[in-house]
């Protein structure tokens, strides 16, 4: 049944985002040639020509949008994501329909038209989707709407499944219960054996088999595989190896043997770093000429405050492992000693305009000339100085995986209060998060949240 139904959600969704871009086609030429009267043309606007221009282009758009896979279950895709997605696809489709009617002279739009065009399009399909979004958890956290689930295997990851599935009861799962040799009631209920899974999926109405095998019952694997493949269910696989599994694996094929890249990151692949990369050159040009008064202001406070020089230069690692040197306003007062620990809040070091310009993370901005330079990124896990590194790497598991991208001026950890002297097995967590994560939407939205709240820290003035 749940099959049936999302095959009639996604009809509709493609349906009703062709008839939105097409609505907005028309919305953006009223709003070009009718409401703006000073900049009035007469345009036969509801021509045949015009109305098969904006059809066509409806359903090319779709068609783009199903090779992007925009259409399927809502239930495990990020929204941000998809929020940026339907922004640049929709994006490089008006840049595409400016092309085009510029060569064929089809019918003449302005190039102010196209851009309400995409701002309503996108504008559109972002709002469609969040409502329907927002109305299908909430009728999944009411019991409709639900994928029945049963669960092979009764051990830990079983557990874990089931208690993931019970704390998320927006996405729309429910748990029928589980097979196994032996029971165990705090999993629930016990359907049979895994000699009976055959029997099972032919009597019951399920939508999807979990396996969650421990590695001793790893030879029931084929027999679970094949009751699936004849009841025709969709399956998946928690491995037994499941704490050491990235969130987005790469599988490899070489001949029979299949190779899982476990350190594969999103930002492996060149269009998405290469876009990630513009964002930053793009960002931190226009962040330096906006700022650029005020770090001229704060350059003079740090010169009256105490001896010594405006910028503070420290040697970090950054992606690779590559050392760099990472610019700030000095806050301190000069030692001749460099100091390879944090900072505390009582440091004795700092100076009153120094304790000012950290409390609200000024000292950091010469850090937009880093991001410029390629060595830092706007976003990202923040660097290190070498002693922490060398040190960390012998303790923190994974501590080295946040050097394969470029570490950054904010980051998930910082967003989520793990800055400055906390704990550094949490920080190294959130960073590996956001590394198997990331995607334009986070990046986004760490950026939001740093500007609205991540600035002010819980230093106190001194």
């Amino acid at each position: 049944m749940i099959r049936k139904n999302q095959r009639i959600i996604n009809l509709l969704n493609l349906a009703s985002d062709a008839g939105l871009i097409f609505i907005a086609y028309f919305a953006a030429l009223i709003v070009r040639f009718e409401w703006m009267k000073d900049a009035y043309i007469s345009v036969p606007l509801y021509s045949l020509r015009y109305a098969c221009v904006a059809g066509a282009y409806s359903v090319l758009m779709v068609l783009v949008y199903c090779v992007f896979r925009m259409y399927g279950s809502y239930r495990f895709k990020d929204q941000s994501s998809e929020i940026v997605t339907i922004l640049l696809l929709n994006g490089v489709g008006a840049l595409g329909l400016v092309s085009l009617l510029y060569l064929t002279r089809i019918v003449d739009v302005s190039r102010l038209a196209i851009f309400f065009f995409w701002a309503f399009s996108s504008g559109f399909i972002i709002g469609k989707r969040v409502c329907v979004r927002a109305i299908l958890r909430h009728y999944r956290q009411l019991g409709y709407n639900q994928k029945h689930v049963v669960v092979v295997g009764n051990g830990h990851f079983a557990y874990q499944y089931i208690q993931d599935v019970k704390n998320h009861p927006h996405m729309g799962f429910t748990v029928d219960g589980y097979v196994s040799r032996a029971q165990k009631p705090e999993l629930g209920q016990c359907l049979g054996a895994y000699e009976d899974l055959e029997k099972i999926l032919e009597t019951t109405d399920v939508d999807e088999l979990v396996v969650a095998l421990e590695p001793h019952e790893i030879g029931f694997m084929k027999q679970v595989l094949s009751a699936a493949d004849k009841a025709g269910i969709k399956l998946s696989i928690i491995p037994f190896y499941n704490d050491f599994f990235p969130s987005h694996p790469t599988i490899e094929v070489m001949g029979r043997t299949k190779l899982i890249n476990m350190r594969a990151t999103p930002l492996d692949n060149l269009g998405w770093a290469m876009l990630k990369r513009g964002m930053d050159i793009l960002g931190s040009a226009v962040l330096i000429l906006i700022t650029l008064p005020l770090m001229l202001v704060i350059a003079l406070g740090v010169k009256l405050s105490s001896p010594g020089p405006v910028l503070f230069k420290q040697e970090r690692v950054g992606r690779n492992k590559k050392i760099f040197r990472m610019w700030k306003f000095r806050s301190m007062r000069v030692t001749g000693t460099e100091n390879t620990g944090w900072s505390t809040e009582q440091d004795p070091r700092k100076t009153h305009f120094g304790s000012f310009i950290r409390k609200f993370s000024l000292d950091e901005l010469p850090q937009f000339f880093n991001v410029l330079a390629g060595q830092m990124s706007l976003v990202g896990p923040r660097p290190e100085v070498p002693y922490h590194v060398d040190h960390f790497k012998e303790e923190i598991p994974l501590y080295l995986v946040r050097q394969q991208v470029r570490p950054g001026m904010t980051g998930w950890a910082q967003v989520n209060g793990w800055r400055g002297d906390t704990s550094i097995r949490e920080r190294v967590e959130h960073d590996i998060w956001y590394i198997e994560n990331w995607s334009m939407g986070l990046d986004l939205k760490i950026l939001f949240k740093t500007v609205f709240g991540g600035m002010v820290n819980n230093e106190q003035l001194k």
